[in-house]
């Protein structure tokens, strides 16, 4: 408790700090141009009529914030307001302003932010975050037009490795190997020697970021490629690159469902969250309805 008390009255210290130069213009203002009636707020800023007061900067400066950072952003908080005033103002004057259709907006806007933030609130604590596979394998087969690959994919074995590393004649046999200690050697080769790799063939993968940064991203046609070269090395100056496909799929053709399903899963969760925020609007609206808390006339 002590430490909440310390945290605000820092964060207080720093708030009256930093306007205590705006307050003093603006009582030497208030000085010269004689008494407004403020009804007991303290001005801080003036655009023509509209007054900007120290109480509506409430909340501008973060708790536990330095004295120059505080002074830093109620000063631009400040020079934005009047940037904004004398545009209003301005656009006021050379305009016809429809203020009913402004006010709506206003209000659409309001509630949108506090509505936003309400919604957030309450679909965090209710998201049900669990999506079974079974739900992520029906969407995929109700919806299996919407997964057609705009790129080739591939479960592949990928390796980069200086020319100057040991024992590169070695590591077609690895990549072949089914062994689980020629699989462990090859790990240990890669974390060694290699500049890059992907050892993961069991997921599959763009072809185009496996293969960025080698000679293999400027093969013309793809699609052929990967058709007739299921093992394929080359090299260039300072490089060789070995290439081992398991198995690809191309573009235009129906994805994999494994290859989509982190984007169903996220699909579904967003849908329950529309869900939710619908359940949110319906009951508060009941309840209010039972409560008789509005009227239409």
């Amino acid at each position: 408790m002590r430490r909440q008390s310390d945290t605000y009255w820092i964060s207080f210290k720093s708030v009256s700090l930093a306007l205590v130069a705006l307050v003093a213009f603006s009582c030497q203002w208030m000085d010269r141009n004689g008494a407004s009636d403020h009804k007991g707020r303290i001005p801080v800023a003036r655009v023509n009529n509209t007054y900007l007061y120290k109480d509506e900067l409430a909340g501008i400066v973060a708790n536990g914030a330095s004295r120059e950072d505080s002074i830093s952003r109620i000063q631009s908080y400040v020079n934005s307001w009047i940037r904004k005033q004398l545009l209003i103002q301005e656009a006021t004057r050379k305009m016809d302003i429809n203020e009913a259709a402004v006010e709506r907006k206003i209000l659409d806007y309001r509630y949108s932010i506090i509505a936003y933030e309400y919604q957030n609130s309450y679909i965090k604590q209710h998201l049900d975050t669990v999506v079974a596979d079974a739900d992520i394998e029906e969407y995929y087969k109700n919806n299996i037009d919407n997964f057609v690959l705009k790129q080739n994919i591939v479960k592949a074995t990928y390796i980069k490795v200086p020319k100057s590393a040991p024992r590169t004649q070695r590591i077609k046999e690895l990549m072949f190997s089914e062994k689980e200690e020629d699989a462990n050697e090859l790990k240990s080769y890669c974390l060694s020697f290699s500049a890059a790799h992907h050892l993961v063939d069991t997921a599959w993968i763009a072809f185009d970021e496996l293969v960025r940064n080698s000679p293999m991203i400027e093969i013309p046609n793809k699609i052929e490629f990967l058709k007739s070269n299921p093992y394929y090395e080359t090299s260039d100056a300072n490089y060789l690159y070995f290439l081992k496909v398991n198995e690809y799929r191309v573009s235009d053709n129906v994805s994999p469902l494994e290859f989509v399903k982190d984007e169903i899963r996220n699909i579904l969760l967003n849908k329950r969250k529309v869900e939710l925020a619908k359940k949110l609007e319906e009951e508060v609206y009941r309840e209010a309805e039972g409560n008789k808390d509005f009227e239409i006339y």
